[in-house]
């Protein structure tokens, strides 16, 4: 007997859109049935595509379709919370695009919606699901790196876009710390939890006013974490995290890594994790689990640790003095 099929609905049809649908076609589980942009025409395009059995013009007009059963939302940050709460209260699953929000005020109603309405809501943090992370994290959680003193991680590439890219527009949440700052800071909170204490500096756009390069320290009781993200250099892109028996380097391009090197005496251990498509389908297939499970968040990116990770962004930018003309 054939398996019931998931029914994703797709809000926002660029770039990230694209390969989160791309990755969705490999979950034999999966189908997508509608697609929305405010552009009809865009989102006809998208849809025909990837395959989709509608498309609108209105992320409205989705949220109303019946047959969808969960949506991602992959519109700009600054839209992420009222599209999310929109969404829930029409009774649709929810996995948004990270950053979960602006600010943890958004995230925090955000997440209260979903108990209110009891709909799954998880942040597409989609690193978390990456084999090659989990299998980092289960090293660090067995012990084999001893106890963990240092991590190293950073997301830096050369920024080629114009000024009318979304990427450094101030009025729709960009900058370096939630677009690609949340990597490393999520790397650090995943394995050290909240620091004790967060020192951070940035260099801003000249004209949009965002940040294009920001530097951080995270630290805690008996551990540091150098965490950078930048628009302006490319970086090899690897992350380290040093323990007191050990340590772990995650291969480049870290974030969506396929595989890692455990060090243990100085003998190099490497590993191969190839993932599957680009590796949207490991966090599709814990939205699938949630569902089937009745589950309204994930035990492996909780509501909590959405909310703990944006509230540590929340310190970052105020410590750099980044804010949103929203807030």
């Amino acid at each position: 007997m054939e398996t019931k099929k998931i029914k994703w609905g797709i809000v926002g049809c660029g770039n990230i859109a694209n390969k989160f649908s791309s990755d969705l076609a490999l979950i034999e589980a999966a189908e997508i049935t509608a697609v929305a942009s405010r552009n009809i025409e865009k989102a006809q395009k998208f849809g025909k595509k990837h395959n989709s059995k509608t498309s609108y013009g209105s992320y409205d007009e989705l949220f109303l379709d019946p047959d969808v059963d969960i949506v991602y939302i992959a519109t700009p940050h600054v839209s992420h919370a009222e599209l999310s709460i929109k969404a829930m209260e029409h009774g649709k699953h929810v996995l948004c695009e990270k950053p979960l929000a602006l600010n943890a005020k958004e995230a925090t109603a955000m997440i209260e919606t979903s108990k209110r309405t009891n709909r799954f809501f998880m942040e597409a943090l989609w690193t978390r699901f990456n084999p090659s992370i989990v299998a980092a994290k289960k090293h660090i959680d067995n012990g084999d790196l001893g106890k963990i003193k240092f991590i190293n991680a950073n997301f830096s590439f050369k920024f080629s876009q114009g000024l009318d890219s979304r990427t450094i527009a101030l009025e729709l949440g960009g900058g370096a710390i939630l677009d690609i700052g949340i990597y490393p800071a999520f790397l650090t909170y995943l394995i050290l939890g909240v620091p004790k204490d967060i020192l951070a500096k940035s260099i801003f756009h000249e004209i949009t006013k965002c940040d294009m390069q920001s530097s951080m320290i995270f630290n805690y009781d008996d551990a540091q974490a150098i965490l950078y993200s930048s628009f302006e250099s490319n970086s090899d892109m690897i992350a380290r995290i040093d323990g007191t028996e050990g340590r772990i380097e995650i291969h480049k391009i870290w974030h969506l890594a396929e595989g890692y090197t455990l060090v243990k005496d100085t003998i190099e251990h490497k590993h191969s994790l190839p993932t599957n498509g680009i590796g949207f389908t490991y966090e599709i297939e814990e939205c699938h689990k949630c569902l089937k499970n009745n589950q309204i968040e994930s035990h492996m990116w909780s509501h909590q640790n959405s909310l703990d990770l944006i509230s540590i962004l929340d310190d970052v930018r105020q410590q750099v003095g980044l804010k949103y003309p929203q807030e």
